[in-house]
């Protein structure tokens, strides 16, 4: 597929177009002239140009797509902005002006905790500073990292029972006795009296176990909103408030798909979306879609009539529902369906360590045997009433609040009883239901699978379903509604082409789409080398490619003078490394390595930049997570060592169903889906080496298929232009 057209030159723009680009354009050149020590970029404002083009002809807040003589009325620029462009400064700069000309807002959405800080704390304060006009900005959080109030006091005057929903679950109880929960509960409560806490998790002064905090969480099924009695103190809506008055509002994309219709957020088509980090998004487009349900822990059924029964009687709710029939009849059905997949998963179950990955078993193309469809129908037809009672509850509690003021605590009470059951049935409902769909006519079918595991030594066994296509689901939810948006990355074209990621992100075929590519700064064949190593073994080969490659990388470690990191595909060949370096003639290494895991991350970095700061050699090894967004300039980081080609694990159920259905089709998806993943992840692992214009460093992959297979070459289209060397026999040179 070619690349979508660029954006229609400015000639053809209508004039009201051409002064909001001319606009968005001087707040850009603007900034760059008056921020302190700022040099100015030529790809940085080729990108500011570019979004101020496509954006220019933008109608928000309609929902017809196009205008006069046919122009759309939406535009969406698709950039790659190689390291060290300064996209956020091109994307800030640009929009947030062009959204206040028009007063409207802007969200810009992250995909790691590290860019969101960057934005909130560094970016948007300088930005601010610097134009002319005013702009407010706020991080928005989910609900649940913030206290709800009317439960924390429940649970601080040593009312326990909210905790009885998670009796007999391993790791769901907190830590501690009551006496010790119910202190920890009033410290927060006097904290929020005395203004010294705002209710956010994230600002306690030590991070409370997830068990500690689930039970004081705000939770939409648990909250009457304004007819809370105590919402006027509420955490929550309070940062909700200070939202409201803000013009720019920085998210992660699981927020932002998650809220969508919920009214959290503006509405897309009422702002300018920004999406940096964008190539995460089909990843977590899929998991905000995927629908799961524990099979093996039902016996909150059991507390469930008892609950909803006292709350029915207490609002003079006639239900005339047998609510024991239909929690036993659920409990019984959710029983059968744990003994069909503890046959399907077999005995290996029960071997399994607590630390090792858990075991996946899917069905091919979504196909179930016959003995589960019964279980499951009993099963969504249970939940469905007893879901069906509950919304009904909480439509009669919610009206109780508002028309009786007095009332206004009991009814939160009982509607938080209530909405602690809600999530479960709405879980166990709609995932039996997808179980029992097949594929649509003509398309993909979903992916069905048994998760398996050991948890507190005990098993643990759920069932999921998930459409197979991120781009379907990301059309329908999001970009339908988008009228102005920027997506960007350092990593958006794979082997050479944006049309990976286009079809992935929903946007292929999205007549708004325009594509730029900018590029790096960076003097790639000067600054750096990709040195290629040609091993005897196949990577095919795990333990003999393995045994070969750590014993060239061990070589290799010995040269490093400085900083380095080691990014390894799997947390077992990270570990055989380890082994090595705690045994005979490597042992002297290992006081130079880091491992991941060993600390947190933020410590592991701390150590690592002290020991380079001293100059002593330090090295991390790491895997996935430290292959991207990890910035570690200069002399922190003068080789980067690849151990084998980023694949992803063959294991994902997800993968493995959207593979069979291509090859149903007769195409092929290693090359489709395979190939293209791997080089853009390979693209971020090496886009760790180069961090500033005066870096210099190497990088060193020893899977030698980048250069032997057609589809290493593919990838390497993908990747900066470094010096290319091959290592064969221990003798480097130019390839």
């Amino acid at each position: 597929m070619s690349d979508p057209s660029p954006a229609s030159p400015p000639s053809a723009a209508p004039q009201g177009d051409l002064a909001r680009e001319a606009l968005a354009l001087a707040a850009f050149d603007h900034v760059v002239a008056r921020a302190p020590g700022f040099r100015a970029r030529a790809g940085q404002r080729e990108m500011a140009a570019f979004i101020a083009e496509t954006l220019a002809g933008v109608k928000l807040g309609d929902d017809s797509v196009s205008g006069e003589a046919g122009r759309p009325e939406r535009g969406i620029a698709v950039v790659q902005a190689g390291t060290g462009v300064g996209k956020s400064a091109a994307y800030a700069a640009t929009v947030i002006p062009l959204a206040l000309a028009q007063e409207r807002r802007v969200i810009i959405s992250t995909a790691t905790v590290a860019l969101q800080e960057q934005l909130i704390a560094k970016d948007l304060p300088a930005l601010a500073a610097l134009m002319p006009q005013p702009f407010a900005y706020a991080l928005a959080k989910g609900r649940g990292r913030y206290v709800c109030r009317l439960k924390l006091d429940t649970l601080a005057a040593g009312d326990d029972g909210s905790a009885d929903l998670f009796e007999g679950e391993p790791g769901t109880r907190p830590a501690g006795d009551l006496a010790e929960r119910t202190q920890t509960y009033a410290r927060w409560a006097i904290a929020l009296d005395q203004g010294d806490w705002d209710g956010d998790r994230d600002r306690l002064a030590e991070p409370p176990e997830g068990a500690l905090w689930a039970p004081v969480a705000a939770e939409r099924h648990t909250c009457t909103a304004r007819h809370c009695p105590a919402y006027n103190g509420c955490s929550y809506y309070q940062a909700r408030n200070r939202l409201a008055h803000a013009q720019v509002i920085v998210v992660n994309h699981d927020l932002l798909l998650s809220t969508l219709g919920l009214h959290a957020l503006p509405k897309p088509q009422d702002c300018y979306l920004v999406l940096d980090e964008a190539h995460h998004l089909p990843d977590v487009a899929q998991g905000q879609f995927t629908a799961h349900m524990d099979l093996m822990h039902g016996t909150w059924l059991d507390r469930l009539p008892k609950a909803f029964d006292e709350v029915a009687k207490a609002i003079a709710h006639p239900h005339g529902v047998d609510l024991n029939e239909h929690a036993r009849g659920a409990k019984a059905a959710l029983a059968e369906l744990a003994r069909l997949g503890m046959a399907a998963v077999g005995p290996a179950v029960r071997d399994l360590a607590s630390e090792a990955p858990p075991l996946a078993h899917r069905f091919d193309n979504g196909l179930l045997p016959g003995e589960w469809t019964e279980p499951l129908a009993t099963l969504q037809a249970h939940a469905g009433v007893l879901l069906k009672l509950a919304e009904a509850l909480a439509v009669q509690l919610r009206a109780n609040a508002r028309e009786n003021p007095g009332e206004a605590t009991r009814s939160a009470e009982h509607y938080a009883r209530i909405g602690r059951f809600a999530p479960r049935l709405q879980s166990l409902h709609e995932t039996a239901g997808l179980w029992l769909q097949g594929g649509e006519a003509g398309g993909p079918p979903l992916a069905k699978w048994l998760q398996a595991g050991v948890q507190h030594g005990m098993v643990t066994l759920s069932a999921h379903a998930c459409p197979l296509q991120p781009g379907s689901l990301l059309h329908h939810h999001l970009w339908k509604h988008v009228r102005g948006a920027v997506v960007t990355s350092a990593s958006l074209v794979t082997c050479g082409g944006f049309e990976h990621f286009l079809h992935e992100a929903g946007l292929a075929w999205d007549a708004a789409t325009v594509t730029r590519m900018v590029q790096s700064p960076f003097d790639h064949a000067r600054q750096g080398r990709l040195v290629v190593v040609h091993t005897e073994a196949d990577p095919k080969d795990v333990d003999g490619y393995t045994r070969e490659m750590l014993e060239l990388l061990m070589a290799d470690l010995r040269e490093v003078r400085r900083g380095a990191l080691v990014l390894f595909t799997s947390r077992a060949q990270m570990r055989s490394a380890t082994g090595l370096l705690e045994r005979g003639a490597n042992a002297d290494l290992r006081a130079r390595v880091l491992v991941q895991g060993e600390a947190s991350r933020t410590a592991l970095l701390k150590r690592h930049a002290q020991r380079v700061a001293d100059g002593e050699p330090s090295i991390l090894f790491g895997l996935q997570s430290f292959g991207e967004g990890l910035d570690l300039p200069g002399e922190l980081c003068e080789w980067v060592f690849i151990t084998k080609l980023p694949f992803a694990s063959p294991s994902d159920p997800v993968g493995q169903a959207r593979a069979d259905w291509l090859k149903a089709q007769g195409r092929d998806p290693f090359s489709e889906l395979v190939v293209p993943a791997t080089g853009a992840r390979l693209l971020q692992w090496t886009g760790r080496a180069l961090r500033t214009e005066t870096d210099e460093a190497t990088v060193v992959c020893y899977d030698a298929r980048l250069l032997r297979q057609s589809y290493g070459r593919r990838m390497l289209k993908g990747l900066p232009p470094y010096r290319l060397q091959k290592r064969q026999a221990g003798v480097t040179a130019d390839v």
